[in-house]
């Protein structure tokens, strides 16, 4: 059992690591200015890396404070599940072979509507793919998004309040869109079980909800930025076809991660013989995004190590609050925390009513676009979206104004 003034310790430093989310675009500015520290800030200029540094600022105050043997102990206790799935779930769903699948079938229905082919593509990305990520998991969904919008919507020719404003949609989306399974959206995951939520009961209760939200997310988003999405970008060259076989073998690794998520052991080794599948037929492959997967798991391990510290304050706030108040509650909670984390502490509670349940859900995965902490796959769709933006980096604040219209139009259909 770790003493008080260890907690206390703990909710500074994460308190520091949210600070550090918001100004990390201001490193990534004073490494441009200050030459002789360049490599040092634009490396506190990473979000990935955020959480990760202050997770090692943790490990060695714990230490400091009660001995290296607790502060080890305590990084042993924790679950490290979820960072290893992602960052697997991303680098199978980023590779060639399955990215231009997806963008064939993207391509195809974008010729035969009678609108402008961007303007399709993009409403497909913010709408279709966050809504697959029920079955393929929202980090797959994320990462194929993310991808398939980067080109489209994330261009230097776009202004960046249009870009904010796709990726709070984006974010908002994938978040929601997840909702239509027990399995997909870790929020809903990690009460699934308790609370004997099975699929079925996840479209009956948040499915035509989370589907109206993402449908009008990604319409209103097009419409107004319709005449930034009437000119079609420079086409690359993707290279010679993918031949069927490959791909087909592509989406059966994929398959095998996400049944097998919540089997560590079986998922890495499974990613083994992938990445053994595509030296073997590296003719047919792009290089794999091997770094931004290793950060995007590096951020989200981090978060598990600081988070695990903060159930002291924050399970009491879920507990006290009624069906309504816990609505808005944990909307905002969310925000400053992992959506996952904070309905497993609302799952701890005895005796939560069903509508409490609910609405401890609806109000996580209605704030999960709010920041990159807010949801799991959020760090990715940073990770592999950056670049779309000035200076390579993207604002926290940016983010949240982006979001606050998407995440009303989810707040408002889940209290329907």
């Amino acid at each position: 059992m770790l003493n008080h003034s260890i907690e206390i310790a703990a909710v500074i430093i994460f308190a520091l690591a949210l600070l550090h989310t918001f100004t990390a675009k201001q490193f990534d500015a004073l490494s441009h200015r200050s030459p002789r520290h360049a490599g040092l800030l634009h490396l506190l200029g990473e979000v990935e890396v955020v959480f990760g540094f202050w997770a090692a600022v943790l490990i060695v105050v714990m230490a400091l404070m009660a001995g290296g043997a607790t502060a080890i102990e305590y990084v042993e206790s924790r679950h490290y599940t979820e960072p290893l799935f992602v960052f697997v779930v991303m680098v199978v769903a980023a590779s060639r072979p399955i990215l231009e699948s997806m963008r064939g079938v993207i391509d195809a229905i974008a010729r035969v509507v009678p609108l402008p082919t961007t303007l399709v593509q993009v409403w497909l990305g913010l709408a279709a793919v966050p809504l697959l990520g029920s079955l393929i998991t929202e980090p797959a969904a994320m990462t194929l998004a993310a991808l398939m919008l980067l080109p489209t919507m994330f261009r230097p020719e776009i202004p960046e309040r249009a870009k904010y404003g796709a990726l709070g949609v984006l974010f908002v989306n994938i978040s929601i869109g997840g909702t239509l399974t027990s399995f997909a959206a870790p929020p809903v995951l990690m009460v699934a079980a308790t609370w004997n939520w099975d699929s079925a009961f996840m479209v009956e209760t948040f499915g035509w909800r989370a589907v109206t939200a993402v449908l009008i997310n990604a319409t209103v988003c097009c419409w107004v930025l319709r005449r930034h999405l009437t000119v079609a970008p420079p086409q690359a060259d993707r290279g010679a076809p993918v031949p069927l076989i490959v791909a087909l073998m592509h989406f059966a690794f994929l398959a095998g991660v996400v049944l097998l998520a919540h089997h560590p052991v079986l998922f890495l080794g499974l990613f083994l013989f992938f990445l053994g599948y595509t030296q073997a037929y590296s003719r047919h492959q792009s290089p794999l995004i091997l770094k931004e997967g290793l950060l995007v798991g590096f951020f989200l391990a981090g978060l598990v190590v600081l988070g695990g510290l903060q159930q002291w304050w924050l399970q009491p706030i879920i507990s006290s609050l009624p069906p309504l108040a816990l609505f808005f509650g944990a909307l905002g909670l969310t925000a400053i925390t992992d959506n996952a984390a904070l309905t497993y502490l609302g799952s701890l509670i005895e005796g939560i009513s069903e509508q409490s349940q609910y609405m401890l859900v609806a109000g996580a995965v209605a704030g999960g676009g709010l920041t990159v902490i807010a949801n799991a796959p959020n760090p990715a769709g940073v990770a592999l979206l950056r670049d779309g933006f000035d200076q390579q980096s993207i604002g926290a604040g940016g983010l949240l104004l982006g979001a606050l219209l998407p995440t009303a139009v989810a707040a408002a259909l889940f209290l329907v």
